[in-house]
C-alpha cells in the first residue's frame, strides 16, 4: 500500500508539466492553423478529415491518435499513460482554446509570419514539458517506434515515409498545405533540440515507463528489463516480496 501512495504522488507530481506541455501543444497547432500559412503534415491530415466530415480539430486528432495507439500496440510498442493523455488532452485543450474565439488571422503577412513562428517556438517548449515526466511519447512516435523495429529500417526513413504519408492524404483532403508546412517540418527539429537543451533534459538517457511498468511498479514488483538498441524491451524478470 504505500509504496501505491508514492507512485501515486510522483505521478500527481507529474501531471502539471504533462497537461502544461498538451496545452501549449494545442496553442502551437491553433496558431499555425490560424497563421494561414500550412500545418504540419499530421494536422494537414486533421484537417483534410474535418473538411469531409462532422468532427472538430480536436474530436478527429483524439481519433487519429486513438488508431495510432492501437496499431502500435499490434506492432509491440506499449504506450504510457503520457501517451493515452496526449490523445486525449491535446484534442480537448484545441476544441477549448478554438471555441473561446480567441484566435484570429493577422491582417498582414507579417503578422501571419509571427504567428507561425510562435508557434515553431512554442511546440519545442511543449515537447519539453510533456516529454520531461518519462510517461510516454505520443501516439505518432508511438507508431514510428513500432514500424521502426519491425521493418528494421532508420528512424529518418520511417518518420519521413509517415509524415509524408499524413502530408499527401491531407492534401487530397483539402488540408492547409503551404510554405509552413515546409517550414514546420524543418524548424520543428531544432526548436525541440533548444527546449530540450534549456531546459537540460537528455532524451537519450530518458526511460519512459510505459503501462504495464507502471502497472508493475503500484504491484510492488521489482522488475529488470533489457532492452536491445532498438530500444523494444526483450525481457522482463520479476521478483516479488511479500
Amino acid at each position: 500500500m504505500k509504496n501505491d501512495k508514492n507512485i501515486g504522488l510522483q505521478l500527481l507530481f507529474k501531471m502539471p508539466s504533462l497537461l502544461f506541455g498538451f496545452f501549449l501543444f494545442a496553442v502551437a497547432i491553433l496558431l499555425a492553423l490560424y497563421s494561414k500559412l500550412g500545418m504540419s503534415p499530421w494536422d494537414v491530415f486533421h484537417m483534410g478529415v474535418v473538411n469531409h466530415s462532422f468532427l472538430s480539430l480536436g474530436q478527429t486528432s483524439q481519433l487519429v491518435g486513438l488508431i495510432l495507439i492501437l496499431l502500435s500496440i499490434f506492432l509491440g510498442v506499449i504506450p504510457g499513460i503520457g501517451s493515452l493523455f496526449n490523445m486525449i488532452f491535446i484534442g480537448l485543450f484545441i476544441d477549448l482554446i478554438n471555441n473561446t474565439g480567441i484566435l484570429t488571422t493577422p491582417g498582414s503577412l507579417f503578422g501571419q509570419i509571427l504567428m507561425l513562428i510562435a508557434a515553431i517556438l512554442i511546440m519545442g517548449m511543449a515537447t519539453y514539458f510533456y516529454l520531461r515526466v518519462e510517461l510516454g511519447a505520443g501516439p505518432r512516435d508511438g507508431l514510428m517506434e513500432g514500424l521502426v523495429i519491425k521493418l528494421n529500417k532508420p528512424v529518418w526513413l520511417i518518420r519521413g515515409s509517415i509524415e509524408m504519408t499524413a502530408l499527401i492524404l491531407g492534401f487530397f483532403l483539402g488540408g492547409p498545405v503551404g510554405v509552413g508546412t515546409l517550414l514546420l517540418a524543418v524548424a520543428i527539429g531544432p526548436s525541440v533540440g533548444f527546449a530540450f537543451k534549456v531546459g537540460k533534459y537528455d532524451s537519450k538517457k530518458a526511460q519512459h515507463m510505459n503501462l504495464i511498468e507502471l502497472y508493475l511498479n503500484i504491484k510492488g514488483i521489482n522488475k529488470v528489463t533489457e532492452q536491445s538498441q532498438n530500444g523494444k524491451i526483450l525481457a522482463t524478470s520479476k521478483n516479488m516480496k511479500s
